[in-house]
């Protein structure tokens, strides 16, 4: 359930904490106070779409907090586990940051995740329920998936066999009409892979060989520079002459015949010594290279056409002979898999055959077990109207069979509720003979079977009894707090037979402070809350009359409670 909701700069709202309890508490005031607003900050914590516009004039972004009992579902508790993110075992804290720029941040236990995340872990936390789900009961194409929610694990589990079969099916078929329709097109992309394939493969491309080839190049490119610097180099060193080595060399025995006088002489003596011996071998270096140095002019056109080859593949094929050894592997996999596939084309087409057998089959019985659960639904959904007055209601959940071949991940059928609500008449669509409070009730209906089975901790109704009043409406205050005995109910009514029943009552009002606009809210005592249902029995007057049958409402409500 919901503990605590704390919500900054958000639409009209500054700053506001609120905690709720178990069990069913109302808002009420009056139309434009900002009850909705409630409720959008609770849609946006659990997933809903967010937008700046939510973010109060001035301010640079909003900030929603909640505080959630950690429902005991082990399947929200191997979710969070996969997000990791980590819990205890009393609570969950989701914090949602919405800036001016549009950005969204969202935690759960401070651990940051995505809207999509969010949305998962929210479904199990609250349903909020609203317009847009009479919406719902009138797409005929959602009806089926209402009947679904209402299955048992026995259910679940055929319908998953079913949706993998499905799946693998539509896989295989996606492959066979692939190659059928694009036979030539693929004919066509094999000779353009596999002339791919063989030219990389004649290349005979090796790592590093670009760089070593650009290196060799450098050297074949200037061979009269190094020539030149190496026999000049020779000749400074060990030349005719006056050569470098020749000073040394007479530096070093001169040295040699004072070393023994001082210490500093003789490391002198031994520095020069040991740059003789260096240049001496130096020289030798400089002389094998002079020897060994040939100009080869067919060696350097040979490099100069291998880099040019590179350089053409690597503009057809990727930036570097490793990307275009990648790209051939790719390929190679490529034309492997058509060869296996070639052979396999009939083998595919006897497969999906097969495989279409066995979707039928579990359609079957999905099929099967569907109508079981209809049955229950509908026996369910007649005892819940007869108490929302609508006890003379046929209902009826009619299967429709998909045409061959036009069968759907969601099954064999289309399913649609069918209902009258006037004896005599026959069964109709819902979605062309209800009206809106009657849709109101069926939803309502349907919502009361699903709290005893889904284990949402949290069920929010926004101004679900509209269109209803008298003994409708009392029907549907009593409906909702029954709802709340199940799960923690948080309501936004305009009903005084609604307000009448819950446990808790909250008063939502605009003020103006420094000429700005703020919506308060604060829980009402007793006394408070006579006054405020009066104030909906009446409108803007209140009499004594008002204020006896607002204190009426409060005391049958407190011994229906009781009993």
């Amino acid at each position: 359930m919901l503990q605590e909701l704390s919500v900054q700069n958000f639409a009209i709202i500054s700053s506001l904490q609120l905690e709720f309890q178990m069990g069913m508490t109302v808002l009420t005031g009056e139309t434009g106070a900002g009850k909705s607003i409630i409720i959008d900050a609770m849609g946006l914590l659990t997933g809903g779409r967010g937008s700046s516009d939510y973010i109060r004039q001035g301010a640079s972004k909003c900030v929603l907090e909640g505080l959630f009992t950690m429902p005991k579902n082990q399947e929200l508790i191997n979710l969070l586990e996969e997000l990791g993110i980590e819990t205890d075992e009393d609570s969950l804290v989701i914090q949602r940051d919405i800036s001016a720029s549009g950005k969204n941040v969202c935690r759960v236990n401070g651990r940051i995740v995505n809207i999509a995340n969010l949305r998962k872990v929210g479904e199990f936390l609250v349903d909020i329920h609203g317009q847009n789900e009479h919406q719902e009961l009138m797409q005929s194409e959602k009806h089926l998936g209402m009947l679904d929610d209402f299955g048992d694990k026995e259910l679940l589990k055929i319908k998953e066999q079913y949706e993998e079969i499905y799946s693998e099916y539509r896989m295989i078929e996606k492959k066979v009409r692939s190659r059928q329709k694009n036979e030539k097109e693929f004919a066509q992309r094999m000779d353009m892979l596999q002339f791919q394939s063989d030219e990389i493969e004649a290349a005979q491309f090796v790592v590093g060989e670009e760089e070593l080839l650009m290196e060799e190049r450098n050297k074949l490119g200037n061979f009269q520079k190094i020539a030149d610097a190496l026999a000049a180099s020779h000749e400074a060193i060990n030349g005719e002459g006056d050569s470098s080595l020749d000073k040394i060399g007479y530096a070093m025995n001169e040295l040699s015949s004072i070393e023994t006088l001082d210490s500093e002489y003789k490391a002198l003596s031994e520095t020069v010594q040991n740059s003789y011996y260096l240049l001496q071998e130096a020289s030798g270096d400089l002389a094998r290279h002079i020897d060994s140095l040939e100009l080869d002019e067919d060696r350097l056109n040979e490099v100069e056409m291998r880099l040019e080859l590179i350089r053409q593949m690597k503009r057809k094929y990727g930036e570097s002979i490793e990307s275009i050894l990648e790209y051939y592997h790719e390929i190679t996999r490529e034309l492997a898999d058509a060869d296996f596939l070639e052979g396999r084309t009939g083998e595919l087409e006897s497969l999906l055959v097969e495989k279409k057998a066995q979707v039928i089959e579990n359609g079957l019985k999905l099929r099967e077990i569907r109508k079981q659960v209809a049955k229950k639904l509908e026996k369910d959904i007649l005892k819940e109207l007869k108490e929302l007055y609508m006890e003379r209601t046929e209902f009826d959940i009619r299967f429709f069979e998909l045409p061959d071949e036009q069968f759907t991940e969601e099954g064999l059928d289309q399913v649609e509720f069918y209902i009258t609500t006037n004896p005599g008449e026959p069964l109709k669509p819902l979605v062309r003979v209800a009206s809106g409070g009657e849709l109101s009730r069926v939803m309502l209906a349907l919502k009361t079977i699903f709290s005893k089975s889904q284990g949402i901790t949290s069920i929010v109704f926004d101004e679900v009894d509209t269109g209803v009043s008298g003994r409708v409406a009392q029907a549907i205050a009593d409906k909702i707090h029954q709802i709340s005995e199940n799960s923690q109910v948080l309501c936004i009514t305009h009903l005084p037979q609604v307000a009448a029943v819950a446990d808790y009552q909250y008063f939502i009002e605009k003020e103006i402070i420094g000429e700005r606009t703020e919506t308060k809210v604060r829980r009402l005592a007793q006394k408070e809350r006579v006054t405020e249902i009066a104030r909906m029995l009446s409108g803007s007057e209140i009499t004594k009359l008002t204020v006896e049958h607002a204190k009426e409402l409060l005391n049958m409500a407190g011994k229906e409670r009781s009993n």
